[in-house]
């Protein structure tokens, strides 16, 4: 069941992000039992797999502005690194009560702005872009760390939006900063001893082969099927989201 999840969720993951709604309710679902946070962390190992596994096949069919997505890729890191440490300091409530909010927002932009990432079209490359896009790395890079769902959204929606990439680069951006961002997480609960290895070692070979099928769809179909399956799983998260702040004890 947990092989076939994390194809599936390999699947989604490389069109437009949101894997992480299919495979972690999978996993508490099979290990009730479980610590959650040795389940979110086997979680990220077998995403990982899968997302710079779509990140590689994407890189063969577009070029990206390294200016803007290098800077993304290590703020990212550092940030991801920052909120898994803060965890222990922090009480992530007050996040997933707003995070409905925050993803409606986003939602209704992105519907109300049909052109809205229909070209590629990057702004300049100077200064004031790669501060933005270390400002962004650290930012969704730690609220990865620090609690994690929607990221892959925070991220296709922040390419999109601050930098004028269409939604086939920015899915290509995303996946390469959520790759530093997983890893961050994963060296940091690793060091904690919290990570089934061999579960997520097994599901990221599932993982891997449903990025396959998916990245050739989003390739093959472009930015608008990347931006109608961007809405879906976008749509889905809110209602999870809600479902898990407002009626889950």
């Amino acid at each position: 069941m947990l092989l076939a999840t994390a194809f599936f969720a390999g699947l989604v993951d490389a069109v437009a992000g949101g894997g992480g709604l299919i495979q972690v309710p999978a996993l508490f679902a099979a290990y009730p039992d479980t610590p959650p946070a040795t389940l979110l962390a086997t979680n990220k190992v077998s995403a990982v797999g899968g997302t710079l596994n779509a990140a590689r096949k994407f890189l063969s069919h577009v070029s990206l502005p390294w200016a803007i997505v290098l800077p993304a890729i290590v703020a990212g890191f550092v940030g991801s690194m920052m909120g898994a440490n803060a965890v222990s300091h922090f009480p992530a409530e007050p996040l997933r009560k707003a995070l409905p909010f925050v993803l409606l927002l986003l939602l209704l932009y992105t519907w109300f702005q049909p052109k809205l990432g229909e070209s590629h079209a990057p702004h300049g490359l100077g200064y004031i872009q790669k501060a933005k896009a270390l400002l962004m790395g650290l930012t969704i890079g730690f609220y990865d760390g620090f609690f994690g769902p929607g990221t892959g959204s925070f991220l296709l929606f922040g390419f999109v939006r601050f930098f004028g990439f269409d939604f086939l680069h920015a899915s290509t951006a995303t996946k390469l900063v959520n790759v530093a961002t997983n890893l961050a997480a994963i060296l940091m609960l690793a060091s904690l001893g919290q990570i089934n290895w061999p579960l997520g070692f097994a599901m990221m070979l599932a993982n891997i082969a449903g990025s396959q099928f998916g990245s050739r769809l989003a390739i093959k179909h472009g930015s608008s099927f990347v931006r109608k399956a961007f809405l879906v799983i976008v749509t889905a998260l809110i209602l999870k989201s809600t479902w898990n702040a407002y009626f889950i004890n």
